[in-house]
């Protein structure tokens, strides 16, 4: 549960998004409404227009513009997520079973493409180029990123540089626009606009580093996934990459094969090296530096409830179990 300081600033904000959404979803084709129905309603924690919320309230009056953006961006990431789960040939998300899992691969794919064009249609009602040049923007950073997670798939020598790219454009890219978009429709100044781009990148970053933690480290009930998800479809993550550095040969070539060969065969052996090796803690240091530079980004911005929010946000993201 996100922080009680959130719900009690935005949750009637909140309401008017879900609202949106619901209204903005609709479609002819009864497939289209199954599939975005079933996704949108499947849970998740919402921070994403919530962070559009939460960084317009800074400035004053949160608006309609914002409720449509913040459905927007929660659209791009739903739409994003129907993609994944293909590419990915996940089972479970959030608990239950995944859209591709019920619906099919097919019907996966090509509604995520009408809630990607749905999204874009949104935006366009706004009617400010500044908030389509950065959601475009985003959206291609993000598709950017999903290539080349792909081609880092199955390697076990990427650098910790190269990962954490990845990171910025897959999942930051996304919390970066929401926040920025917040800033922009409320016609911030130059100055708090880059302030909450960097909020908003430093968050995403801190949030996935956590989740690949919690990938090897998590109560599969309470992350509502299966663990060790990551590395069954091999892919490197940072307390993996860690644990394969800072273990004896043996061990580190355990990692290695797990890694290039994909799987869960070694899963139980590879947590009990990578908790050995200190990985875990090492990571969620890096991710708590990224949410100590969150609060240092709208340290400037005058005290109010909607600035206490974001910071208990940073914290949240790094405490999480889940």
């Amino acid at each position: 549960m996100t922080p009680s300081i959130i719900q009690s600033c935005i949750d009637n904000d909140m309401r008017m998004v879900d609202q949106t959404i619901r209204q903005s979803l609709h479609s002819e084709v009864t497939l289209v409404n199954q599939v975005a129905e079933y996704i949108i309603n499947s849970g998740g924690k919402r921070l994403r227009p919530m962070l559009v919320l939460l960084s317009a309230g800074l400035f004053g009056e949160i608006q309609s513009q914002h409720h449509q953006l913040a459905a927007v961006v929660e659209f791009i990431h739903t739409a994003t997520l129907l993609h994944d789960d293909v590419v990915d040939e996940s089972s479970k998300r959030r608990g239950q079973s995944t859209a591709n899992a019920l619906f099919g691969n097919a019907a996966s794919v090509l509604v995520g493409d009408f809630v990607y064009s749905r999204a874009f249609q949104m935006m366009v009602s706004v009617q400010n180029m500044r908030v389509m040049e950065v959601l475009s923007n985003a959206t291609n950073v993000i598709a950017e990123g999903e290539v080349l997670q792909l081609l880092n798939v199955n390697n076990a020598d990427i650098s910790d540089e190269a990962y954490l790219q990845v990171i910025h454009y897959k999942t930051a890219k996304l919390f970066e626009a929401a926040t920025r978009l917040g800033a922009i429709i409320s016609h911030a100044s130059e100055k708090d606009e880059v302030a909450l781009t960097a909020y908003g990148m430093h968050l995403g970053t801190a949030f996935q580093l956590i989740d690949d933690i919690l990938d090897l480290s998590g109560n599969s009930e309470d992350i509502g996934k299966n663990l060790g998800d990551d590395l069954a479809e091999g892919k490197p993550t940072l307390p993996l990459l860690y644990a394969m550095r800072n273990s004896n040969s043996e061990q580190s070539t355990i990692i290695r094969n797990a890694i290039e060969q994909g799987g869960l065969e070694h899963l139980s052996e590879v947590i009990e090296i990578v908790k050995n090796s200190g990985a875990l803690d090492h990571v969620k240091k890096i991710a708590e530096a990224e949410s100590a530079q969150c609060r240092s980004a709208i340290a400037h911005f005058p005290d109010s409830q909607f600035k206490q929010a974001l910071i208990e946000l940073a914290d949240f993201a790094v405490k999480r179990n889940f």
